[in-house]
């Protein structure tokens, strides 16, 4: 394997000038770094990223922290920052925090240590304090789908309370008064917002529902599952129901479907998200557009202004959602 010492004596120049063209200095000439850049190609030298991380300061990469990689929502939030690296000549380093506090430090830390310059972290277990600890350590970090006033001009958030007052309204204007809320079991506040823009559009159409029409379970398709079974099991007298997300409603949908509450025609359901699930389940779901995409691609680029010191509008970002009408309501015939 080629070394420095190779390139230097290939293109006939000192180990110093080599370093200066694969550094990017100034101090290197147009002539010198031609010579070096051929002498490279020819031995097939590859410079050693730790060493020039290491004299740089940086490794050219943004880190990110999601929940699971694997899921489709994060996957095209993953996709969205990968396009604004490549556009700065940035690469992605990607860990998986998995909703648990130990593991979302570990994956912070281990992009901390790998010298990441921006890093958008996407945490629900870490406290507010320990995320405005490592903004501090940071000074590129940007905290996507979560608000933290102290970090306010450095998070990217939706009005999760307005998507879901949106959707439950939405079922109300349609005739609906028996609503059913179908709502994620996990202790984060999207969750508790979701379930109070329900409570809420409720209230404000001056209908009265029992605890009973709330069902928690796992914000999955089998959740979703297991929660349209529970209401059914309570012979819940619904014509409604609003959901979590996109996966807990093909799950309801999947449940009705099997004890013959066809929808909509006598169940209406409306999803949250509008990912890639919403256009293929049947009928294809209603559902409130969560703009993931415009708020990765708005996260990569506050990261890259902040890591590099530059002036940006210290305003909170929230975006808000907006309803996409397909199938999945009907409007209600009364009995």
């Amino acid at each position: 394997m080629a070394t420095i010492k190779d390139v230097a004596k290939e293109a006939g120049v000192s180990v110093a000038t080599v370093s200066r063209v694969l550094n990017k200095s100034s101090k290197a000439s147009q002539a010198a770094t031609a010579s070096v850049n051929k002498a490279m190609k020819q031995l097939g030298y590859r410079p050693n990223a730790a060493a020039q991380a290491l004299v740089n300061q940086t490794t050219n990469t943004i880190g990110i922290v999601v929940c699971d990689v694997s899921e489709p929502f994060y996957g095209t939030m993953v996709k969205a920052i990968d396009k604004i690296a490549h556009q700065n000549n940035k690469h992605v380093l990607i860990g998986n925090g998995y909703h648990t506090a130990e593991q979302e430090k570990k994956a912070i830390e281990l992009l901390i240590n790998s010298r990441c310059e921006a890093l958008i972290v996407h945490s629900k277990a870490l406290s507010d304090k320990e995320l405005v600890a490592y903004a501090k350590e940071v000074k590129g970090l940007v905290i996507i789908n979560r608000h933290i006033p102290e970090l306010a001009s450095r998070c990217i958030s939706l009005d999760n309370f307005r998507g879901a007052y949106l959707a439950t309204e939405l079922l109300i204007k349609n005739g609906h008064h028996k609503i059913a809320c179908i709502a994620s079991a996990h202790e984060i506040d999207d969750a508790k917002d979701r379930v109070d823009g329900y409570l809420a559009a409720l209230k404000a159409h001056n209908i009265e529902l029992p605890n009973g029409y709330i069902e928690y379970a796992e914000p999955t398709s089998e959740g979703g599952e297991d929660a349209m079974t529970n209401l059914l099991t309570k012979s819940t007298d619904m014509s409604a129901v609003v959901s979590y997300n996109d996966y807990m409603a093909a799950g309801a949908l999947s449940i009705a479907k099997e004890n013959s509450l066809h929808t909509p025609n006598k169940l209406s359901v409306i999803g949250f998200d509008d990912g890639i699930i919403a256009k293929y389940v049947s009928p294809r779901l209603t559902t409130v557009r969560y703009p993931i995409e415009l708020m990765a691609q708005k996260a990569a680029e506050l990261a890259l202004m902040l890591s590099q010191g530059q002036e940006y509008s210290e305003q909170a970002f929230c975006y808000s959602p907006t309803l996409v009408q397909r199938e999945s309501v009907m409007r209600h015939q009364a009995a």
